[in-house]
């Protein structure tokens, strides 16, 4: 049987290390040039590109943990410290430079297409959300819910695609305070999952000291 508890929980995640809210300026600034054709175009593409991207983590993560013999607790930790690293930001009201730095956004300001790079790598699908996805995908192995986890990556790449066809309307609505406040929030609930993730992490590799 399908745990759907498990999906919310992972549907609810994605939406703060992601924090599609927290990138509304941010797609409109680098869409700023483009006809609203080309907008809704570079957002769907954008979160297309995002859902392939954590499909194949999702059946992939594991994989590649075992390629480099990375232990399952060992990847929580570092994992859980990056998804940390980036909530401390988000308090901040900021996307933060383990998302985006200086250079990366010169090069974003020069380029026509803005779609795959910088918005949906790494912005939406970053090191956070990639490393929420692998812990998840492990800790979860069975096909029902590998399966089950695809479906909420792609009802959250409809979410977001919706958010940003809206974008411009809610930008103006929210305003920058606006946006601040639900990035603060998410970043609020993502130091909590980061915290939570480490937690395990240490447990499984000291079961004696978390006893």
């Amino acid at each position: 049987m399908l745990d759907l508890t498990l999906y919310v929980k992972f549907f609810l995640g994605l939406i703060a290390i992601i924090n599609p809210f927290g990138l509304l300026p941010v797609f409109v600034s680098l869409t700023s040039h483009q006809t609203e054709v080309e907008r809704n175009q570079t957002g769907k593409i954008a979160n297309f590109a995002v859902v392939v991207i954590l499909l194949v983590t999702i059946f992939a993560g594991q994989h590649i943990l075992n390629l480099f013999s990375i232990s399952l607790s060992a990847f929580r930790i570092a994992g859980g410290s990056l998804i940390c690293i980036i909530a401390m930001s988000m308090l901040q009201g900021k996307l933060g430079e383990v998302k985006r730095n200086k250079e990366e956004d010169r090069e974003a300001s020069g380029m026509e297409s803005v779609a795959v790079v910088p918005l949906a790598l790494p912005l939406m699908a970053g090191p956070g959300a990639i490393s929420s996805v692998i812990v998840s995908a492990a800790e979860h192995n069975t096909l029902e819910n590998l399966i089950g986890m695809s479906i909420t990556v792609i009802l959250f790449g409809l979410l977001s695609f919706s958010l940003f066809r809206m974008a411009p309307l809610i930008f103006k609505v929210l305003g920058n305070t606006g946006i601040n406040v639900i990035t603060r929030l998410m970043g609020l609930l993502m130091l909590s999952i980061g915290i939570e993730v480490i937690g395990a992490g240490i447990k499984g590799l000291f079961p004696g000291v978390m006893a």
